[in-house]
Order: structure tokens, then C-alpha cells, then sequence
């Protein structure tokens, strides 16, 4: 096994190793990513040198900071990968934001703001980020840095960070809306998307997945107004009317404690478009998600789906975004997404691109020997009973492998 993930991993490097002209470049990348995966207790420059036998960080900072290759073309390589090692027809595409705890007020982007990460305000930067996921495995394959006005309105500070004088404001929304044309252009097989309320409120977000005809699962808040041709409802109100047996106990999929059961109700809204008198391919609906124990506890969601699905599809896309959050752990924790020391533009999204290069790799590993171990434990062919019935009679036959094929008769 552990032979088996070296070659995988060589092949890997050398599959992204054209991005980098010089030899000493790809060198350095094939060490950092190394680091990355290795066991060194924190993953920043001194800590990865000394793993790769480097007498300085001077190297792999040179890397992330000064050296010319482009991360943007290293991430179209990551995204062929995933879809090749994780690739589902049935895939989604899952988008949120982490937050990168920082000091000081120089690393582009930094400033005291909201990260869910950390649940309050902090001194930090926000990422936004798009995984992959299916039945396979689920790996992180985008991220943009969300560069707050306080940036984006400082030209002086901008250059510094070497941020490109084309990068201009976008709200995290525009940015995952470019996130998700991406990935769609990619050779990622994407039939659904889904985020959290951030996103999913966002009527811009939903109609550009509509108008691609992609399947959607969204979260909204409570306050989120629905639409169509019966009337206009917020959505709390529109699901405290619904009857006792439109509630169902389903499962959204499997957690750290077993299945993730909950209250489920769903219901198809009345269709509005109705383009060149053809019926509509996809429907959209309300769904909504109660606790067990605590009734008042109820999320909300807007979802978009081919005529046809059914609602466990829907709540199973709807439990798949703790996908993402499992992918931003195992990232950090085995692959130092979060432990940089780079503070320029460009030096973040170059560590950002490995380190999902490298967890991307780990979750093709996974998934490689999820899939060997299910071959492994599957039971043998059931082999033939030398018991044969002839007539009123049966007949020990001798194995197959044995010459003499001799036979008793034993009558009944």
C-alpha cells in the first residue's frame, strides 16, 4: 500500500510539474507538497525546509513569493485530478468560507472581521471556497480571498500585497458566483450545487445555477421570501402551515455519530416559466429541516431539481454541504491549509493551491482504498455443494479440480 501511494504521488507531481519551467522550481514544489503531507508538526517555512533537508526556508519562500509559475493553471490540473479520481455524474458542488486567524495588518485582505471559522469577530483573512463531492470522496478544488473595501479602497496598500490593480470589490456572493462558472467549465461532472444562507439567499446566486440548468439545495434564512404564481410567502410562515404528515424522519447522510436524522418537509412550488409552451425540466421547491429533540429548531432551504426527484435526493444534497467543513479539517489538520507565513496576494493563493493539491491527493488515496477494501471483504463465489440431485437419487460429485470426477450414489 504505502508503495502504491508513492507512485501515485510521483505520478501526481510529475502530472503538475509543467506548470514550472525551471527544474529547481519543480524541485522545490515536489519537497513543499512533501512537507504538506508529511508528519512535521506545524507546516510553515522553517519546519517544511527542515523536513526536505533544506539548511533554510529561503527556497520554498522563494516558491510562494518571488518565483514565476501560475497557481490558476496548477488549480485547472487539481480539478482534472478530482474529477478523474472522485468523478460522479451525480457530484456537487459545495461552496462556503473559512477565516485564516492572522496578526498584524499586512497579509492581504487581513482586517477584524466575522469568521464563522472562529464564531466571532476576529483579526483575520476570508477564503471562499468550493469542494467537490460524491459518492467517491470530497476534496477542496477553488478558493478566492475576499478582499474587504478597506483593500480594495487603498490602491498604496493593494500594491504592496501585489495585489493585481484588476481586482476589485466583490462580495463573497460574486465570488462564489465565479467560483461555481468555473468549476462548471471544468471536467468536474457537477449535477448539483449547494451552500449555506450566505449564499442561497442571493437571488443572483440561484438564478445563474437556474439558467445552467444545475440541481441547487440551498439554505436560507427564516426571513427568505417565496414567490410564485399561488403568492408570496416568508418561508417560516409558509412551513409552520404545513400538516403533521407532511413532515418525514429522514437520514441526510452519515456523521461522526452515525446517520444525521431529522424532520424533513418538502413541497414543489407552482410553476412560473414555462419557456416555448414546453413543460419545465426542473421544479423548485421549499424544504425544511427540524430537530428531533428540540421542535423550534428548524433550518430553511430553496431548492431547484430535474421533474422527478425525490425528496430524499434533495435532503441527501442538503446534508452533503458538511462536506466542505470536513474538507476545511483535514485540510488544515494533515495538510497546513492555515499554517502560512506568506503575507502578499500572490504567496496565498500559491500555499492555498498546494495544500488543496495535497488534500485532493489524500482524498483520492481514500478513496482508493475505501474501494479496495470493499472488493477485499466481498464474499467469494459460493462454491458448487457436491451435492447434485439426479432423479430420485443424489450424487456426491468430486471438485472440479480433482481428475477422477468419481461419483457415489446414495439412495433416498
Amino acid at each position: 500500500m504505502v508503495a502504491e501511494w508513492a507512485a501515485e504521488l510521483e505520478e501526481l507531481l510529475l502530472r503538475v510539474g509543467r506548470r514550472f519551467s525551471r527544474a529547481d522550481l519543480r524541485w522545490r514544489m515536489r519537497a513543499y507538497v512533501r512537507g504538506l503531507l508529511g508528519s512535521v508538526s506545524r507546516k510553515n517555512g522553517w519546519q517544511l525546509a527542515e523536513f526536505a533537508g533544506h539548511s533554510t526556508p529561503d527556497g520554498l519562500q522563494n516558491l510562494l513569493n518571488r518565483a514565476r509559475w501560475d497557481a490558476e493553471e496548477l488549480r485547472d490540473d487539481l480539478q482534472e485530478y478530482v474529477a478523474e479520481k472522485l468523478g460522479d455524474e451525480d457530484g456537487t458542488l459545495i461552496i462556503d468560507d473559512t477565516g485564516f486567524i492572522k496578526k498584524g495588518v499586512t497579509s492581504a485582505g487581513v482586517q477584524r472581521q466575522y469568521s464563522g471559522t472562529a464564531g466571532r469577530t476576529e483579526n483575520c483573512q476570508i477564503g471562499v471556497f468550493a469542494a467537490y463531492a460524491s459518492a467517491n470522496g470530497r476534496a477542496l478544488v477553488d478558493r478566492e480571498l475576499y478582499l474587504p473595501k478597506s483593500w480594495t479602497g487603498d490602491p498604496d496598500r493593494c500594491r504592496a500585497a501585489k495585489i493585481p490593480e484588476e481586482r476589485t470589490f466583490a462580495t463573497k456572493g460574486e465570488l462564489a458566483r465565479k467560483l461555481v462558472r468555473r468549476a462548471l467549465a471544468s471536467a468536474l461532472p457537477i449535477a448539483w450545487v449547494t451552500a449555506d444562507s450566505a449564499y442561497g439567499q442571493e437571488w443572483a446566486f440561484r438564478r445563474m445555477l437556474e439558467e445552467a440548468g444545475v440541481g441547487y439545495v440551498l439554505a436560507v434564512p427564516k426571513s427568505q421570501q417565496v414567490k410564485s404564481t399561488a403568492g408570496s410567502w416568508r418561508i417560516d410562515a409558509l412551513i409552520a402551515e404545513a400538516p403533521d404528515d407532511a413532515w418525514q424522519r429522514l437520514s441526510c447522510g452519515d456523521g461522526a455519530k452515525g446517520p444525521r436524522v431529522y424532520d424533513w418537509a418538502a413541497a414543489q412550488l407552482p410553476v412560473i416559466d414555462i419557456f416555448d409552451g414546453d413543460p419545465p425540466t426542473h421544479r423548485r421547491w421549499v424544504l425544511a429541516r427540524r430537530s428531533l429533540a428540540r421542535h423550534h429548531e428548524i433550518a430553511y432551504y430553496l431548492a431547484y431539481a430535474p421533474d422527478g426527484t425525490a425528496v430524499e435526493d434533495l435532503v441527501r444534497i442538503a446534508g452533503s454541504r458538511w462536506a466542505i467543513e470536513e474538507c476545511f479539517q483535514a485540510a488544515k489538520n494533515e495538510c497546513g491549509l492555515d499554517q502560512y507565513e506568506v503575507r502578499r496576494y500572490p504567496g496565498w493563493y500559491r500555499h492555498i493551491t498546494l495544500a488543496m493539491l495535497a488534500h485532493a491527493f489524500l482524498a483520492a488515496m481514500a478513496a482508493d482504498a475505501i474501494e479496495r477494501g470493499a472488493e477485499e471483504t466481498m464474499n467469494p463465489p459460493p462454491r458448487p455443494s457436491p451435492w447434485q440431485k439426479s432423479g430420485d437419487s443424489w450424487t456426491l460429485s468430486a471438485p472440479a479440480r480433482r481428475a477422477t470426477g468419481i461419483g457415489i450414489g446414495i439412495v433416498r
